[in-house]
């Protein structure tokens, strides 16, 4: 360790007042002051790294086995390589089956969690920036709608839809996904923090309307949150598995998840095939979406948690 001599610390303090603290000091506080490694944190997050990977990690390594190397290698090794044949096979199987679930799970993504993050954008912003009579018996409601599971009302759902008789039909599916009272509440909570109530009243006193104030000066700074809500309503649509189940008889409008179950159940059934390659190979197909809609929007979570970090 080095030790500057006194002359030079003096004609660094020479000229400062008397209260102020001198550079040298300063700086030993700001090194002092950073925060130190915690080596608990790390091993959690260790820990926490392999559980996440390695359920992804067996996917995609058994992935590229045939149905007979899946049971006789080792679950996290390779052995053999046809993931490509799996590919073909799994979109040529059963009349080419599973690519109309695909297209079925994006028409539900599409317009079941797009209209449903519309929805919780409009409905939020107008809950937070206007008030109106009633506002906070509509709170309640909304708070009573996200702490009731979605799996207590789709008994009542499936009761009232087949009144309609709208079962088996992709409305059945849609319909519910439109009603998000998380991402509602989520919208409604960020609305009031993100959009300055200053900022609509400069809109109005420049004669812009409701909607063009809303479009115009509110959207841009609603990006973080839209995204957010978006992205919940596509994972949750995208993984739905139990309203399909209950709502849809006829296969050509199932879902990725059902479509995938009933391949997966074809082996405890007589005489079923088993194609558990398949369902692996379907399962990695379907997860890669997600993973690309979180990678290609993750730049618009970046940018709204640096939106108001520097000020002029």
């Amino acid at each position: 360790m080095t030790t500057e001599p006194l002359e030079t610390v003096q004609t660094a303090n020479r000229g400062r007042p008397r209260n102020a603290t001198p550079p040298i000091r300063a700086k030993a506080r700001r090194v002092s002051q950073r925060p130190r490694k915690s080596v608990t944190l790390t091993v959690l997050c260790a820990v926490m790294a392999v559980y996440t990977l390695l359920p992804l990690a067996w996917l995609a390594i058994n992935a590229t086995k045939t149905q007979q190397n899946l049971f006789n290698s080792f679950g996290l090794w390779f052995k053999g390589f046809g993931f490509f044949s799996n590919v073909g096979s799994t979109f040529s199987y059963q009349h080419d089956i599973f690519g109309r679930w695909l297209l079925n799970t994006l028409l539900y993504v599409v317009v079941g969690a797009g209209g449903a993050t519309v929805l919780a954008t409009l409905a939020g912003y107008g809950l937070a920036k206007f008030d109106f009579v009633g506002k906070k018996a509509v709170f309640a409601i909304v708070i009573g709608a996200v702490a009731v599971p979605a799996t207590a009302l789709a008994v009542p759902t499936f009761l009232m839809f087949s009144k309609m008789g709208l079962t088996d039909t992709p409305w059945a599916i849609i319909i519910p996904s439109l009603i998000s009272p998380f991402g509602l509440y989520l919208m409604w909570t960020f609305s009031a923090e993100a959009v300055p109530a200053e900022i609509m009243e400069s809109a109005r006193m420049d004669g812009a309307g409701e909607f063009r104030t809303f479009f115009s000066v509110s959207l841009p700074l609603l990006g973080p949150g839209i995204v957010t809500v978006l992205l919940f309503n596509v994972v949750t649509t995208w993984n739905n598995y139990f309203l399909p189940l209950i709502m849809l008889k006829d296969q050509n409008w199932y879902p990725l998840t059902l479509g995938l179950s009933t391949w997966n159940d074809q082996a405890h059934t007589a005489g079923g095939d088993v194609v558990f390659n398949l369902v692996i190979t379907g399962s990695v197909i379907t997860i890669i979406p997600l993973i690309a809609a979180f990678l290609l929007l993750q730049r618009y979570w970046q940018s709204g948690l640096s939106a108001g970090s520097v000020k002029g």
